[in-house]
């Protein structure tokens, strides 16, 4: 009993860690959360006496899970074929539920989740575990059973594509100044000032928006971003401050009921990229009780 209780609460100290490698790698809350009991499953039923590093061995078995789910995706006919949008993580304007801190720290935003979702399920994996947690190359070698050379090379692919869908420099970090613009925005939107929609975006900007049932859109310049503004910035929808995945952003409601979760990336006072999830099925699973008025 005092060795169950005890690889229990190793196990718990773990979880956040494990929780926020399954998020980087599935883009999913909940597949996360599944890879994570899985996990949980797997240590019960191990011998792990002679496991020096216990939280290194329950990061392998997670990316392992998280490897098949990510490959099992593949033969997945009914995932759209153009955007996927991953699952936000929505917290009130002022305030970060404890429980999310490790799933938004290092600036995961929504727009690094949805470069990561382009990857091969080996770029993804070699990516997230040594670029974002410092795993070896020979760890991760041998959970893809490839050489370590072959892992690095994996990475540094992963890398350039991440950088090349990224703007640069970094978002910007203070969330007051990110709120501003995106504020900025909303009343652009509500005013029909189109010239003052182009003012707030960045020349490049990106809209993204997956909306379900293969159902996507995707939008790149000023201009047509501004436009696309226009037609949605209705009366009729409200959008209400939150932070998406650390970030300035809003959940949208029409008639009382949340329709939407938008994130923003904001580069030197410019929105270089919005990433709608728009998927009313995926919208009702999302806990945003704080947020009802």
């Amino acid at each position: 009993m005092e060795e169950q209780q005890w690889l229990t609460a190793r196990f718990e100290e773990q979880r956040p860690h494990l929780r926020a490698v399954a998020y980087r790698m599935l883009g999913s809350l909940s597949d996360a959360d599944d890879a994570v009991q899985e996990a949980w499953i797997r240590l019960n039923r191990a011998d792990t006496r002679d496991v020096e590093n216990l939280g290194g061995w329950l990061t392998t078995v997670v990316a392992r899970i998280s490897l098949n789910v990510l490959r099992s995706r593949q033969t997945r006919p009914e995932l759209p074929l153009e955007l996927h949008m991953p699952d936000p993580v929505v917290d009130p304007p002022d305030a970060t539920d404890p429980e999310h801190e490790a799933l938004v720290a290092d600036a995961v935003g929504l727009a690094l989740l949805v470069v990561l979702e382009t990857l091969t399920p080996a770029e993804r994996l070699a990516f997230v575990l040594h670029d974002l947690f410092a795993v070896p190359f020979d760890e991760i070698a041998s959970m893809l059973e490839r050489t370590p050379a072959a892992a690095r090379q994996l990475a540094s692919r992963a890398r350039r594509r991440v950088r090349s869908a990224s703007a640069a420099p970094a978002p910007d970090d203070s969330i007051a100044a990110q709120r501003e613009v995106v504020d900025a925005f909303f009343e652009a939107g509500r005013s029909g000032n189109f010239e003052a929609l182009v003012a707030v975006l960045h020349p490049g900007v990106a809209l993204r928006a997956d909306f379900g049932r293969q159902r996507s859109r995707v939008v790149s310049g000023a201009t047509e971003v501004a436009g696309q503004a226009l037609l949605f910035s209705n009366v009729g929808r409200e959008p209400r401050p939150a932070t998406i995945n650390g970030a300035a952003g809003a959940v949208v409601f029409a008639d009382g009921r949340p329709i939407g979760v938008m994130g923003f990336t904001i580069i030197e006072n410019k929105i270089a990229a919005i990433d709608v999830l728009g998927d009313p099925e995926r919208i009702a699973r999302l806990n945003l009780s704080a947020f009802a008025t």
